[in-house]
């Protein structure tokens, strides 16, 4: 047909095949738009714990400034500068998000966020520019201009890195060797969920760059050197609670237990009692240690000032602290180890005890359960959603004592899908792909779960999805991998997991895997 003159329905037809093509090739799957979803979620995650541990970076820093102004104000101004900086841009690029957002029924309907004309409105006009596209980028430089203009000079090349806009013509060389301006590269012509994960990405650089700036200002110092002025007391005991006639073993502590924190005297009353060092107390490292019995049935306090040595001076920490004495129970004690839930498809560790009572005179029950040792058991959850445990007991003054506690029966969370044990969206050399162990776990769960995955589905664009049994890339998924391009996304999806010794549980789908390939 190439070499020969071709009919005019031939010409159509083969236009028509070109224009179905170039469709496919823009029509992102779903699981790939799932995919930058999930990325999204979990990049504002880790933003909200930085911005807590930041602001408590700034607070503790500000706290040193006022102590000791010589050494820490001009710190504390540059932190406060960044810190606000920082704030500013971060709220521009929120703007941005919610922006993209408006008219989105579903915030979490990754798979119909497949447009792109927002950012390509917003930000280009034509070939150019848009005068938003213009602040897009006078935003972004002016950001890493004026922080690295600030941080500590080790911190410097590392920002300018991190918000780096392409080369000294502000280009980025595409896969075919030609050069194409950075935000155009980045941001024309992406899928919705992509860009909202890209802005994102900036939101974390931000939260990254203004906490190395806090960590290297302090320079492993912050805990260590905080003064005694600011220094509270707390009552430490080896149990808290106890019985009328117990002597009470408790201790006051402060913040800083080290030898250079010993108390060197202390006037302390115990309900309005003055109490004596040696019989009712002694100063040791750290603090005061207690020797006073627990007294009667209620509340009791314990007021006073504590001195330490600073400077040659005496400082004062006052203390106003209380604890419990309580009658013999007549109820038992019931609490899970590991969380207030227990997991159906797991050994779930319990404690069960009754205050008074020897463990292995206790009785308890409940579907699931079995005794493992002393106060230890072992609760196996089956069907439902509720679990109740009934323990009982005799007090050695021949009381009987009996309780109930109720525990939510929960599923295993959603495994993630992972390459080489990496997870989410990614790049990598095709070859790392080839030979890479595709597998599954469960992030931030509270027990070590050992999953295998038995199957799962490859798809590279322009070939079918390949269906593989096992962990590794069997010889179609390889020969369909070679036939990747650079800055082709394959996905890993469908993936099959399950616990190695308790294969009847049924897990949750696995979230898929998504790679670029980088060369």
């Amino acid at each position: 047909m190439a070499g020969g003159k071709q009919s005019p329905r031939q010409k159509m037809v083969n236009l028509m095949y070109l224009i179905f093509i170039a469709m496919l090739a823009l029509n992102m799957s779903k699981e790939v738009l799932a995919a930058f979803g999930i990325m999204n979620e979990k990049l504002e995650t880790s933003n909200e714990k930085t911005t807590a541990s930041n602001n408590a970076f700034l607070e503790s820093l500000g706290t040193k400034a006022s102590e000791d102004a010589a050494k820490y104000d001009k710190l504390y101004q540059n932190a406060q500068q960044i810190k606000a900086m920082s704030q500013e841009y971060y709220d521009y690029l929120e703007g941005l998000k919610k922006g993209m957002m408006e008219g989105i029924e579903d915030p979490k309907d990754y798979a119909r966020m497949d447009m792109s004309d927002y950012l390509d409105q917003k930000l280009f006009q034509g070939e150019n520019l848009s005068e938003d596209g213009k602040k897009f980028m006078s935003n972004l430089t002016g950001y890493r201009d004026q922080v690295a203009a600030i941080v500590p000079a080790a911190l410097k090349q590392s920002v300018i890195d991190r918000f780096q806009t392409g080369d000294e013509n502000g280009k980025v060389e595409k896969r075919d060797g030609t050069k194409q301006d950075w935000i155009n590269y980045h941001y024309e012509g992406y899928p919705l969920v992509a860009s909202l994960a890209k802005l994102t990405q900036l939101q974390a650089d931000v939260k990254i760059t203004e906490e190395a700036a806090l960590k290297s200002m302090l320079a492993g110092e912050l805990t260590e050197q905080v003064s005694l002025k600011n220094f509270a007391t707390s009552l430490s005991a080896t149990k808290s609670a106890y019985y009328a006639g117990e002597k009470y073993d408790g201790k006051i502590i402060i913040s800083k237990t080290d030898n250079s924190s010993t108390p060197v005297r202390a006037e302390l009353t115990l309900d309005g009692r003055k109490l004596s060092e040696g019989s009712d107390y002694k100063l040791e490292a750290g603090g005061v240690k207690m020797l006073i019995g627990s007294g009667s049935a209620g509340d009791h306090e314990v007021k006073g000032t504590i001195y330490f040595k600073q400077d040659g001076e005496e400082i004062p920490v006052e203390v106003n602290n209380s604890f419990a004495t309580i009658s013999k129970p007549n109820a038992a004690l019931i609490a899970a180890d590991k969380m207030n839930v227990v997991y159906r498809g797991v050994a779930n560790p319990m404690s069960i005890s009754i205050p008074g009572i020897p463990n292995n005179k206790v009785r308890a029950s409940a579907p699931g359960l079995k005794a493992v040792s002393g106060s230890k058991y072992v609760m196996t959850p089956g069907t439902g959603r509720n679990v109740t445990i009934t323990a009982s007991g005799t007090l050695p003054d021949g009381q009987s004592v009996s309780s109930k506690s109720e525990f939510r029966i929960k599923d295993i969370p959603r495994p993630e899908g992972s390459i080489s044990k990496q997870t989410g969206s990614l790049k990598l050399p095709k070859r790392n792909v080839e030979i890479a162990t595709i597998g599954a776990g469960l992030e931030d769960f509270d027990f070590d779960l050992n999953l295998a995955v038995s199957g799962f589905k490859f798809k590279v664009p322009g070939q079918p999805t390949v269906s593989v049994r096992g962990n590794k890339m069997n010889a179609k998924a390889k020969q369909a991998l070679s036939r990747a391009k650079r800055g082709d996304v394959v996905q890993i999806f469908d993936i099959e997991a399950y616990i190695t010794n308790n294969k009847s549980y049924k897990l949750k789908k696995v979230s898929p895997v998504v790679v670029e390939i980088t060369n």
